[in-house]
């Protein structure tokens, strides 16, 4: 019999690529998230139409009833979940709404999830904004130290799933990934965002003129990384999923327009920066290539054309999806 996981958060740009492999792999796959499937440019497993996926549409902060109901008719091996209130910037606007999904929600599909017996492993999709800013490598053993209320929500969570693992031995694995990008991300990210203003001659929008610090990391090394951690990873474990390589994120768009050949200085505005906005940090990710013999194969120069080549593809679907975040509570 095939392995069976259920992705809570199926709809977001790192759960539908997990979807993705792990329906291309051959799992058995039920995905869940509160929203309709958006547009198929942004879900890759819809090129496969595969029987072995179904989707249901629940949501973390209204429906656990429900969701628990399909996960113990379902029994499955693993329960990814990569469903959160997710913008760093925004969750200081309405605060309590990033504590509901990420803290309280969260901890309630938790409680219930340890009761489930036939569970080998759930996989918190964690976020290294938990560490804060940092200088140097960041092992996974490293202080919290979170500066919004998005990362503290987060860091609330992790800290809660631990007394779980260590009370009840809960068969919980971490990961923490750097900044994913790829084909079929959200408009508003960075650098979806950013080839598709050069496309349509918008200028791109620079907070605190670029000078943040981060490491990009190709979401199909991340899905790769994913998959590993719940079939390898030991309960309790964190996994870093990074490449050695960091990157201002002026530097970024200016080697975007410098592979779609476009001006940095006539499509850029410098624009204040986000409050509480980190501004460096580099993964440790050795355990994760050590333990799970992971590593990250897509450099971003490639993973930049393959995304200007997915932008360009589907620029006429895409001009008509919202370029910015829409919240929902």
């Amino acid at each position: 019999m095939s392995e069976k996981v259920v992705v809570i958060g199926s709809n977001s740009f790192s759960g539908a690529h997990f979807a993705d492999l792990t329906v291309r792999q051959g799992l058995d796959v039920i995905g869940m998230s509160r929203s309709p499937e958006p547009n198929a440019v942004f879900l890759p497993y819809k090129k496969i139409k595969s029987p072995k996926f179904k989707f249901f549409r629940m949501d973390l902060n209204n429906d656990l009833d429900k969701i628990m109901e399909v996960i113990r008719d379902f029994r499955p091996d693993y329960v990814v979940n990569f469903a959160a209130q997710s913008m760093v910037g925004e969750s200081w606007t309405h605060p309590e709404h990033w504590f509901q999904t990420n803290v309280v929600a969260n901890i309630k599909l938790h409680d219930q999830l340890r009761k489930c017996g036939s569970l080998k492993k759930y996989v918190h999709i964690s976020t290294p904004e938990v560490y804060g800013s940092c200088e140097g490598l960041v092992k996974e053993n490293t202080m919290y130290n979170p500066s919004t209320p998005y990362a503290v929500s987060r860091a609330a969570a992790d800290m809660s799933l631990m007394s779980f693992y260590r009370t009840y031995n809960f068969p919980v694995v971490f990961t923490r990934a750097a900044n994913v990008y790829g084909p079929g991300q959200q408009l508003y990210r960075i650098i979806p965002k950013t080839i598709l203003f050069f496309l349509l001659g918008k200028k791109v929008p620079l907070h605190g003129g670029g000078h943040s610090v981060r490491s990009f990391i190709h979401i199909s090394d991340v899905a790769d990384g994913t998959l590993r951690a719940a079939r390898e990873g030991r309960p309790g474990d964190i996994f870093h999923l990074s490449t050695s390589r960091t990157i201002s994120i002026r530097s970024l768009v200016e080697l975007i327009a410098k592979q779609m050949g476009v001006s940095f200085e006539k499509n850029v505005d410098v624009v204040e920066d986000r409050p509480g906005k980190d501004a460096a940090y580099l993964l440790d990710s050795s355990k994760a290539k050590k333990e799970l013999g992971w590593s990250d194969k897509i450099g971003l120069e490639e993973g930049i054309e393959e995304t200007i080549a997915w932008v360009k593809s589907n620029l006429g679907t895409l001009e008509k999806e919202p370029l910015s975040y829409i919240h929902k509570q």
